[in-house]
């Protein structure tokens, strides 16, 4: 529904602006797309229409960022770099270097829907046709579905410690085997249902209060990050700080390989937020405040939390015995009540804030992208949300083996998703976007292509994820294909780059979508 109103001021001549504009002046969420006359109701929705107005700043994007690393499983990711047999220069080479190339590959990918003000399967509609784009659209929205039911629950892990330290008569009903369902404990269970509840409120309330929610998140982590450092040196001493995890085994060219390894861990952990990034910077007020807020929330940032990260790690052994890389159990361990609760307290709200941002609002534009008329962005979230509740995540978390294969099968498209749509707006189109033909199922328009799918945008994303599956299936059989199985996003990425682009030229179709 819309109502015929004074559009902004930067909406093109003829735009409808939707109703939700006309709420917005009230203050309530909207999802703030300029629907122009023409536009195919088939295609859009006021969450999947160009925004009247890009707004974020360079520090919006920068608290994303830290929204998205400042997590347990950020945490994690960072200390392990540093226990992987290497020396702490070599480390942070590797770290550097890693990040480096996810900050270029985000800069690549932001810039298409921050010049079009549409989110990322919008903006593939360019390359797989107006209705080909569902395809990498549902690939995502799934991989988003297991990560947001999986780090809701890593979340309320948290929030059970909190609970039982205050409430210690609750430490019965954590037990499965006595008070269980489905796998999950009643405490879990009620854990995990308040936050589902907690994190369904915050989307609720739009993108307004989802940038405001992830401001705070961030900054709100280092601040208890700092607090438990300067602990820990308090209590151990500037001496016991050590780098090295887990000792230097590796030197000279044997490091290399192991190098190259943690540069595929950073990438490969940034590979979801990575490719639909255009999600977040269609927000942006121009692409050099994008890139700006990238460049601190990336190389900038990502640095200072993997060195706070080691530093408190290495901590953990002088003064409670042993080498603790989990964060919520490493504030457990302080003998202070409230030393426990803000610290589980805020490591949850930060897990929150890196679901939402990286698992929460990609599925909601991704399945309002399959049926804008039925599904608002409201409603894809949800979708979400439930499937993230009936996959019983905690089962999939205890048992490596099914997540391994279930989402390294699905991300294995990750990488060839992303090389199909840099080939295609940098080389193909030469960063040329004809918006309007976004939202047409008119078969003149340049997105049509055969039916409205481009087979050969599709032909490139199956033998890139088919190729880059391989060493994934044969990494625990095959000697030396475990080692390839790390660079399964780069072996995606670059087979559909280049099949895409070689094809692309020669392909009529495409050839006529261009001109």
């Amino acid at each position: 529904m819309t109502d015929t109103v004074v559009p902004p001021h930067n909406a093109p001549p003829g735009a409808v602006v939707g109703a939700g504009d006309i709420v917005e002046a009230a203050g309530h969420p909207v999802g703030g797309g300029v629907i122009k006359p023409g536009y195919d109701p088939r295609l859009t929705n006021e969450d999947l229409a160009p925004l009247g107005k890009q707004t974020w700043s360079s520090y919006n994007i920068f608290a994303f960022w830290m929204s998205d690393v400042h997590s347990v499983g950020g945490y994690v990711t960072a200390g392990s770099l540093f226990a992987l047999g290497l020396a702490s220069w070599q480390v942070l080479i590797a770290l550097l270097v890693g990040i480096s190339i996810v900050y270029f590959f985000c800069n690549l990918v932001a810039k298409p829907s921050q010049v079009a003000g549409v989110p990322y399967p919008v903006i593939c509609r360019t390359v797989f046709g107006v209705l080909g784009a569902n395809i990498p659209a549902i690939i995502r929205g799934l991989i988003a579905v297991a990560w947001y039911g999986i780090q809701t629950f890593l979340a309320s892990a948290a929030l059970d410690i909190v609970l039982i330290k205050l409430f210690p008569s609750l430490a019965p009903y954590a037990v499965v085997a006595d008070y269980g369902f489905a796998g999950l404990s009643l405490l879990g269970w009620g854990s995990f249902l308040l936050l589902w509840v907690l994190q369904a409120c915050v989307f609720w309330r739009g993108m307004e209060s989802i940038r405001k929610f992830i401001d705070f998140c961030g900054p709100a982590v280092y601040v208890v990050m700092f607090m438990l450092c300067g602990y820990l040196i308090y209590k151990a001493g500037w001496g016991a700080i050590d780098l090295n995890l887990g000792g230097v085994t590796y030197t000279g060219w044997s490091s290399v390989p192991v190098m190259l390894g943690a540069i595929a861990l950073v990438v490969s952990y940034f590979s979801g937020p990575m490719l639909n990034f255009g999600d977040f910077s269609r927000y942006g007020k121009s692409f050099e405040a994008v890139k700006k807020g990238n460049f601190l929330g990336l190389p900038v940032n990502f640095l200072v939390f993997s060195v706070l990260v080691v530093v408190t790690a290495s901590l953990t052994l002088p003064v409670f015995g042993e080498l603790i890389t989990d964060p919520v159990e490493t504030v457990a361990r302080i003998d202070s009540t409230f030393a426990i609760v803000l610290g589980a307290l805020t490591f949850a709200i930060a897990t929150i804030g890196i679901n939402i941002v990286a698992n929460f609002i990609s599925p909601a534009f991704d399945f309002s992208n399959v049926s804008p008329q039925r599904i608002s962005w409201r409603a894809g979230g949800m979708i979400a949300a439930v499937g993230s509740v009936l996959i019983t995540p905690w089962n999939l978390y205890n048992n490596p083996e099914v997540i391994h294969y279930t989402l390294e099968t699905l991300g294995a498209f990750i990488g060839p998703l992303f090389g199909v749509l840099i080939a295609d707006y940098y080389l193909i189109r030469k960063q040329k976007v004809v918006v309007d033909d976004l939202f047409t199922m008119d078969e003149s328009g340049k997105y049509w292509y055969t039916k409205g799918y481009n087979k050969v945008a599709v032909i490139a994303t199956v033998v890139g994820a088919v190729l880059a599956m391989i060493p994934v299936l044969l990494g625990g059989s095959v000697t030396g294909m475990h080692t390839a199985a790390q660079y399964s996003w780069f072996i995606g990425c670059g087979v559909g780059f280049a099949i895409y682009y070689l094809l692309g030229k020669r392909d009529a179709l495409v050839a006529e979508s261009v001109s």
